[in-house]
C-alpha cells in the first residue's frame, strides 16, 4: 500500500490506517455494541497482513480497553506498527467523561497509556478534544515536554479549529490534524485545510465512511441499543433517508470502478494532497479486508463532479 509522509514529520503512513474506536468495546458513552476482542485482535492482525502501518486509538475508548487490546496484538511486534494514540478525555469511576488538558493530566495519561500500549514511546500523541479551551497551551506544552523526554515521537491534535492549531503552533510545531471528514462531512474544507497546508501539517480524516452510512449495506435496525449512533441526527429522520437516497445514488459511480461504496468514500477523502490518510475503523478482518480497497486508486474528474452534483442535491434536501 502507499503511503504519505505526515506533514513535517518522518513518519510515512499508509493512505488508510486502522481505526481502534469500536472494538473498545461498549462499555462507556460512545460505544459502538458488545464486541468480541479476538475478532478486534485478529482484524488488527489482518490489516498488517494487508499492508496497513499504523493504528489509531485513545485512552477513552473503552476506558482503556482499546489500548489495551492493541499491546495484546502487537506484543513481541512493536516495531512492526506506528502507534497513534489521544489524551485529555479522562473518566471517573462511574464512567463520567471530563475534557481536561492541564499539564500533570496530560503527564498522567501519557504514562497510563504507555503502560496500556506496553511499548516505551507512542509514535504520535494527539489532543483528542480542544474542549478544556483555557488551558490548550498548557496541555500543548506538556506534550512539547513528553517529546523532549523520548516518550513521544510527535504530537498532533484532533477536532481542533483553525485558531486553536494557531495558539498550538507558537509552543511546538504540530505534525497532524485529525478531523472528522467526509462526503458528508466537509466543514474543515476551508480554513482549517488551508491552515493545515500552510503550516506543512498533515490530516488524518476520521469517519470517513461517516460511521457506516457510507457503506454497501448500511441498517439502522441492526445497531445494538447502546450504540452511540443512535444518538446522532445523521442516523435519525429526517436525516438517515437523505443520508441512504445519496449513498444510493453513489452506486453507479462505484461499480465503475468495480469498488464497493465504502472503498469510493475513502478515496475521495484521500483525493486532496493535504490529507495524509485516512482512518478506518475495523471490528471484524473481512471489515478491514473490505476497506484497504479505498487506497491506492483516484476517482477521475468527471466522477468527483457528479459526486459534488450529488451533494448539492443532498444539501438541499436536508
Amino acid at each position: 500500500m502507499k503511503t504519505r509522509k505526515l506533514g513535517y514529520s518522518d513518519l510515512y503512513l499508509t493512505e488508510v490506517g486502522f481505526g481502534a474506536w469500536a472494538i473498545g468495546g461498549d462499555n462507556w458513552a460512545f460505544g459502538w455494541g458488545p464486541q468480541d476482542d479476538n475478532e478486534s485482535i485478529a482484524a488488527m492482525h489482518r490489516a498488517v497482513e494487508l499492508g496497513v502501518n499504523w493504528i489509531d486509538t485513545a485512552a477513552i475508548y473503552g476506558e482503556g480497553h482499546s489500548e489495551e487490546l492493541v499491546a495484546q496484538a502487537f506484543t513481541g511486534r512493536r516495531n512492526e506498527i506506528i502507534i497513534a494514540t489521544k489524551c485529555s478525555q479522562v473518566w471517573d469511576d462511574r464512567s463520567n467523561i471530563s475534557c481536561i488538558l492541564k499539564r500533570d493530566s496530560i503527564i498522567k495519561e501519557c504514562e497510563d497509556s504507555l503502560r496500556r500500549l506496553n511499548t516505551d514511546w507512542i509514535d504520535l500523541y494527539q489532543i483528542h478534544w480542544p474542549t478544556d479551551e483555557e488551558h490548550i497551551e498548557e496541555g500543548w506544552e506538556a506534550i512539547a515536554g513528553l517529546i523532549e523526554a523520548g516518550k513521544v515521537r510527535y504530537g498532533g491534535v484532533s477536532n481542533f479549529d483553525a485558531s486553536q492549531m494557531e495558539r498550538a503552533q507558537k509552543i511546538h510545531r504540530i505534525a497532524s490534524s485529525q478531523p472528522p471528514y467526509s462526503m458528508i462531512s466537509r466543514t474543515v474544507e476551508g480554513d482549517n485545510f488551508e491552515y493545515c497546508r500552510q503550516n506543512d501539517i498533515g490530516v488524518i480524516a476520521y469517519s470517513p465512511m461517516q460511521s457506516g452510512i457510507l457503506t454497501e449495506h448500511f441498517d439502522v435496525n441492526r445497531l445494538a441499543e447502546n450504540d452511540w449512533r443512535l444518538k446522532s441526527t445523521e442516523f435519525q429522520e429526517p436525516k438517515l433517508s437523505v443520508n441512504l437516497e445519496f449513498v444510493d445514488k453513489l452506486r453507479p459511480i462505484a461499480r465503475k470502478y468495480g469498488k464497493t461504496i465504502a472503498q469510493l468514500a475513502i478515496a475521495w477523502t484521500l483525493r486532496l494532497e493535504v490529507v495524509t490518510a485516512a482512518i478506518v475503523g475495523a471490528r471484524r478482518p473481512s471489515q478491514i479486508e473490505e476497506t484497504v480497497g479505498g487506497a491506492d486508486w483516484k476517482i477521475e474528474d468527471d466522477d468527483l463532479k457528479e459526486i459534488d452534483a450529488l451533494l448539492k442535491e443532498r444539501e438541499r434536501k436536508v
